[in-house]
Order: C-alpha cells, then sequence, then structure tokens
C-alpha cells in the first residue's frame, strides 16, 4: 500500500514523502479499514517535526484521523462491526491507504455523513463538548466566546455551543472567516485583528463580558479584559505559536477559572446523536486534498490559516472485501 513513512525529524512538512509500504499484518482484537479520507490537524505538523507531546518510535506512520470502510475483521476480534461498514475514528497512521487499529477506536459513520465529513469528527467535536459542556459546563443563555471560530475545533465549538443553548461571539482573522462562524450559528462576529476587539466584545454583552473563552489559539492575555465575573477561560491550543505567560493577579481580580482541554474522544454517544438530528453538521472545507501527495499541501494551508472548518485529504483504497477471514 502507499502511505506517507516518517523516519526522522522533519523540518518541514515539505519533506513529507509517500512510500510503498507493507499492508498491516491483523493482530487479535483488530480490524482492517480502507481509509477513504484522512483529517489533518495542526499537531501533525508537530508531530513529524518532534514538536507534539505524542512521539512514535521511528518509522511512523503520522495522521490521526479517518473515514473509511472495513475490509477485513481478525477472527478472533470480538466486535459488533462487520466487513463492509463505514466506520470512522482515531488512531495512528492515517495517512495512508489503509490501517488496522482496535474496534474502540472507531465508530459507524451516520448515514447522512460522507466519508469527508467523518473524517474530521472523531477528535474535533468531542473535544469541544468536553471543553464546553464537561469542562467549562456551559449554561444556555451564558455569552460564550471563541476564536479562530472558522477553523475545525472552532467552528465546532460554535456549533456545539449553540445546541448547549449559549449566545456565541465568534472571533476570526477575516471577514470571510467570521461569516462561515455566522452561517453556522454565530451570534455575533469579531475580527481578533481589530485592535479595539475586545471592547467589541463588551459592548455586545452590554458590559458583562464573556462568561466562558474557548481558545485554541493563544489569545488568553487578551480575553482577560472581556472575561466577565468567574469566566471560565478554556486552553485548548497555542495555534498562534507560542505559550502564553498569565499575570495570575488578573485571575484573581476577576475570579476566573483557567480550565486546560487536552484533546480526546469524549461523549463519544451525544456527538453521534446531535449529528444524526442534523444539530452538528460538520463543514468541511471547500478544497478536498487529493491523494496522499496532497497532504503537506493541505498542512501547509492550514498552518497558513487558509482553510475553514475541517481540511480533509481523500485517499484511495479498495472496495469492501467479500469475506472477513484473514
Amino acid at each position: 500500500m502507499k502511505a506517507i513513512l516518517i523516519e526522522k525529524a522533519l523540518t518541514s512538512v515539505d519533506q513529507m514523502t509517500v512510500h510503498s509500504v507493507p499492508d498491516p499484518a491483523l493482530k487479535k482484537g483488530e480490524v482492517l479499514v480502507d481509509i477513504r479520507a484522512a483529517g489533518l490537524n495542526f499537531f501533525d505538523i508537530l508531530q513529524v517535526q518532534e514538536k507534539y507531546q505524542v512521539k512514535p518510535p521511528y518509522p511512523y506512520i503520522p495522521g490521526a484521523e479517518f473515514a473509511g470502510v472495513i475490509t477485513q475483521i481478525h477472527p478472533e476480534t470480538k466486535t459488533p462491526y462487520k466487513v463492509g461498514d463505514r466506520v470512522f475514528g482515531s488512531t495512528q497512521g492515517c495517512y495512508a491507504e489503509k490501517l488496522a487499529c482496535s474496534p474502540k477506536n472507531i465508530l459507524p459513520v451516520p448515514d447522512n455523513l460522507s466519508f469527508e465529513q467523518a473524517a474530521g469528527l472523531f477528535i474535533t467535536y468531542p473535544t469541544s463538548y468536553a471543553a464546553l459542556a464537561v469542562r467549562a459546563k456551559l449554561q444556555p443563555s451564558e455569552w460564550c466566546l471563541v476564536h479562530a471560530a472558522a477553523g475545525g475545533v472552532g467552528l465546532s465549538a460554535v456549533q456545539i455551543a449553540k445546541a448547549l443553548g449559549a449566545k456565541v461571539i465568534a472571533t476570526a482573522g477575516s471577514q470571510q472567516k467570521l461569516d462561515i462562524a455566522l452561517a453556522n450559528g454565530a451570534d455575533y462576529a469579531v475580527n481578533y485583528r481589530d485592535k479595539d476587539w475586545t471592547a467589541q466584545v463588551l459592548k455586545i454583552t452590554n458590559g458583562h463580558g464573556a462568561d466562558v473563552v474557548y481558545d485554541p489559539v493563544g489569545l488568553i492575555n487578551e480575553s482577560l479584559r472581556c472575561a466577565a465575573w468567574c469566566a471560565r477561560i478554556l486552553v485548548v491550543g497555542f495555534a498562534a505559536g507560542t505559550i502564553e505567560k498569565i499575570a495570575t493577579n488578573r485571575i484573581l481580580l476577576k475570579n476566573v477559572s483557567l480550565v486546560g482541554v487536552h484533546w480526546g474522544a469524549y461523549a463519544k454517544h451525544d456527538i453521534q446523536t446531535m449529528t444524526k438530528s442534523q444539530k452538528l453538521v460538520p463543514v468541511v472545507y471547500e478544497k478536498v486534498y487529493q491523494g496522499l501527495d496532497a497532504v503537506k499541501v493541505g498542512l501547509n494551508d492550514l498552518a497558513a490559516r487558509k482553510t475553514f472548518g475541517k481540511a480533509v485529504v481523500a485517499i484511495g483504497g479498495t472496495e469492501a472485501a467479500v469475506s472477513s477471514k484473514l
């Protein structure tokens, strides 16, 4: 099969190359999936440069989100799935034509979703749901400020915050991205490149400020200026490239809680229920990247903030096999 293989730390995703590698050998407890689409994530860029906390041993195949079709099931694997089932999930090694994984790491693709939509569902939406519903305990009618609201996690946060009944203020760096956030449920939109964006948030909230701040960028210091009393600020990531140092006296003065959110597959059942009822509709970037050679193009576009929603690469793969035997 074809796959992107990382044999040493890279200085740039431009150094990624596609190789011919053996098909995965199924082990007990695994299923084989032909990958039809894979999600592109910012942490993939960090991982291949050894800048991410998850450091697989060399050589390894990068990529963490996928959607595809089960083509084989190990005879000693207990699973409700069958050959031909459409599934999505998360595991190391998604930038390949095939992968072997545990059934615990996959879920069925809802009938109303494409492979491209499902490929970005397993990490992004559960992370935002866990952040807002579990960690921040966002309540109906509260003000929720979502940074980078047209990005993968940002747009999912907008949709989930609205589904939870909050009033959503979206931020982004261009009018096009603000329009995307508004089209997907945001009540208000503010360009965080404006020098007075925090004042705009305070005006929108009639001086109350944001009860919950969802920050995958690194805008905590500025967000404290427009945070409400007893606000919960969610630290989701640092897409801006720097890790902030926070003056703790500013946290004390407003009784603010800083809450860390590490990505993970939380609340998968709730996410499936919301997608099936179309309360959540995954948004895929209008340019679906084609083939493994295009992974580096997509990751560069992601880093340059050219994308919105979920950036996805379409990958080939054979049709589902007719037997579950090895």
